[in-house]
């Protein structure tokens, strides 16, 4: 019995000096830390990516309705307004990276607030842009990019 007991004894201190070296043992650790933060890391690259497309798409709306209200004010009545703003979207929309022409809708106006102001609003379809793709949980911004510009039209 005195042998069995020594036995047991030594199994429990094999087992105990085990323990504390795999817990001493730092081997690993980096790789463990990198499965834990990668995917965190990586969806807020991506989340970043999408939202800086999205981003991309409205700044460039914004600058085609504010360039075509500039060369809308050549135009001498409202409907040649209306057609050179429509016909500069519809020349330059494909310069922008992130913009597709077919997906663009060009409303022009004179300003019913101020008659000597014209409008021009431009649409864009921006449901085929990556950040559609990401969670489904998460707020996102519209799907149709609405922006317009006015400008004066005529002298001071």
């Amino acid at each position: 019995m005195v042998n069995g007991v020594d036995d047991n004894k030594e199994l429990s201190q094999a087992r105990a000096h085990i323990r504390l070296s795999l817990l001493r043992d730092r081997k690993g650790t980096s790789a463990v830390e990198f499965a834990l933060l990668a995917p965190i890391f990586i969806m807020l690259f991506l989340g970043m990516a999408a939202y800086g497309i999205y981003f991309g798409a409205s700044h460039s709306v914004q600058q085609l309705a504010a360039d075509a209200a500039r060369t809308a004010i050549a135009g001498l009545n409202a409907t040649e307004r209306s057609t050179l703003a429509t016909n500069f979207i519809r020349l330059n929309a494909s310069g922008y990276p992130f913009v597709d022409p077919k997906k663009v809708t060009v409303n022009t106006r004179d300003s019913a607030a101020d008659g000597s102001q014209f409008v021009v609003a431009v649409q864009y379809d921006a449901s085929t842009l990556p950040i559609w793709k990401l969670f489904k949980g998460l707020p996102l911004p519209g799907m149709t990019i609405s922006r317009q510009s006015t400008i004066r039209v005529g002298g001071i």
